[in-house]
């Protein structure tokens, strides 16, 4: 298979040869999932390794090695590997490695002239920062599809300058990236759920959701909406996703549990298992939240609920990438388009029991990404909640559905009241909505405060440009 980049990667490549030339030597490209960013890092080593430069890239998990050299070797980029269980080749001018591995062997590695990070939002993690300090003069060049750190630490202390890519919304449009449908439920209540290093405790949200009619759910979901199709299941805890699983095996569902302690063989065959249909749910904890790359995932079912945009975009991410019916051209929009709409997958499903769309958005929103660091805020209210006599989408303002005019009750929910199916989301409708939050906050403090809701790295310049733009709005009527 020939390496052939799609304009709009083509268009990265001369934005960063462009960065270089003006002597910057570290800058974040961001990207969205399944926009083909490992693609996009062959064709860069393969271009310095034509020019004698060494090169590393580097990543973070097992998973995420074997997949990088499946992606270079497709492509005919010869490379070495520098991770534990891999047979070292140091002749090659490019070497793919592991964040643990390559941090232990910094005294026998060749200084590389180039360094890309996949992933590079974990930068300001110890081991990462490590490595990073190890060669001050090479070329750093970061890869995310999210640039945001849980922690809001700024990752502008690692790069000068950010490139940005195309935004999911084109992708989808132009027929690179599937288009999707959501279903969720108003799920458990995280009222009392405390939060550890920024995120809901996973023990607590493992025990709510470890629950025999939690876990029923789940099953019930699965078959209504997306019966015998493959799909990945986030779990926050170990216990519950193997309960997730016998739950799921008992109901006739073939499906297994893999985390980050399961025997590689075991995660290796289950994953290849997964991947040539012979197992329909994949559940997991922490393994395939970023780069599990399966184009014929149909669905992801969010069983975790979490403060972190990057975690829940990245999840979302999984099921986006479209299965192509084999044969079909795919050179304009329309041909994709087509080869979308004939395939066995001609939309994506996202089942949210986790009630992270309320709490982050709809995945192919414009977000403002930035290199600066925020303070912490203490918690993330919910932007859209769902009326519980008609399930529509309502602004989180809202009094009253705006649908039946059902008054909305302030109170918590409790587990054993939570609906056992999940509800269709509109995109149209949250965006309506949305659109109608942003008018209803009129004053500065109130952009600003709505824009920190949303997960705007930079709340106040937002809020500034929205009261200009009224402002030039309101002068020219």
């Amino acid at each position: 298979m020939s390496l052939t980049l799609r304009d709009y990667q083509l268009d990265i490549i001369e934005k960063a040869r462009q960065k270089m030339r003006e002597g910057c030597k570290r800058f974040l490209i961001t990207s969205p999932t399944g926009s083909g960013k490992t693609v996009l890092t062959a064709h860069m080593l393969q271009t310095a390794a034509s020019k004698g430069m060494d090169s590393l890239f580097l990543v973070h998990r097992r998973e995420l090695i074997k997949q990088s050299v499946l992606t270079f070797s497709s492509v005919g980029v010869r490379h070495g590997i520098v991770a534990a269980g891999f047979a070292p080749d140091p002749k090659p001018h490019i070497q793919i490695g592991s964040i643990g591995t390559v941090g232990n062997r910094l005294h026998k590695i060749r200084a590389p002239k180039l360094i890309i990070w996949d992933e590079c939002h974990h930068l300001a993690a110890n081991s990462w920062a490590k490595i990073f300090k190890a060669f001050p003069n090479s070329f750093h060049i970061g890869l995310t599809a999210t640039p945001q750190r849980l922690d809001r630490k700024a990752l502008g202390e690692f790069f000068e300058s950010m490139i940005r890519g195309p935004e999911v919304e084109w992708l989808i449009s132009e027929g690179y990236l599937t288009k999707y449908i959501i279903f969720a439920p108003p799920g458990p209540s995280m009222e009392e759920v405390h939060v550890r290093m920024g995120d809901f405790s996973k023990h607590e949200v493992s025990e709510i959701f470890n629950k025999p009619q939690i876990l029923g759910d789940s099953l019930k979901i699965y078959k209504k909406h997306a019966d015998g199709k493959r799909a990945i299941v986030f779990c926050p805890g170990v216990s519950h996703s193997e309960n997730l699983v016998s739950t799921f095996k008992v109901g006739g569902v073939s499906a297994k549990h893999v985390d980050g302690n399961s025997e590689e063989v075991v995660r290796d065959g289950t994953i290849r298992a997964f991947k040539e249909n012979d197992l329909s749910v994949l559940s997991n904890v922490g393994l395939f939240g970023e780069g599990f790359d399966v184009p014929a995932i149909d669905a992801v079912i969010d069983c975790s609920p979490t403060l972190s945009l990057s975690a829940y975009l990245q999840r979302f991410g999984r099921c986006l990438r479209p299965n192509y019916k084999k044969g079909m051209p795919l050179d304009t929009r329309e041909e994709r388009l087509a080869a979308i709409a004939a395939s066995d997958k001609p939309f994506a499903t996202y089942l949210d029991q986790a009630g992270n769309v309320m709490r982050h958005g709809l995945p192919d929103e414009v977000r403002e990404w930035s290199l600066d660091g925020e303070k912490k805020r203490k918690k993330e209210e919910s932007k859209v909640k769902l009326c519980e006599k008609c399930m529509a989408a309502n602004s989180s303002f809202a009094k009253v559905c705006v649908f039946c005019n059902e008054p909305f009750q302030v109170r918590a929910r409790v587990i054993e009241q939570v609906p056992g199916d999940l509800v269709q989301i509109d995109p149209n409708e949250i965006r309506r909505l949305r659109a109608k939050e942003q008018g209803s906050a009129r004053t500065y403090e109130q952009l600003v405060e709505l824009g920190r809701k949303r997960n705007y790295r930079r709340a106040e310049l937002w809020a500034k440009h929205m009261m200009i733009a009224r402002a030039n709005k309101k002068q020219g009527a």
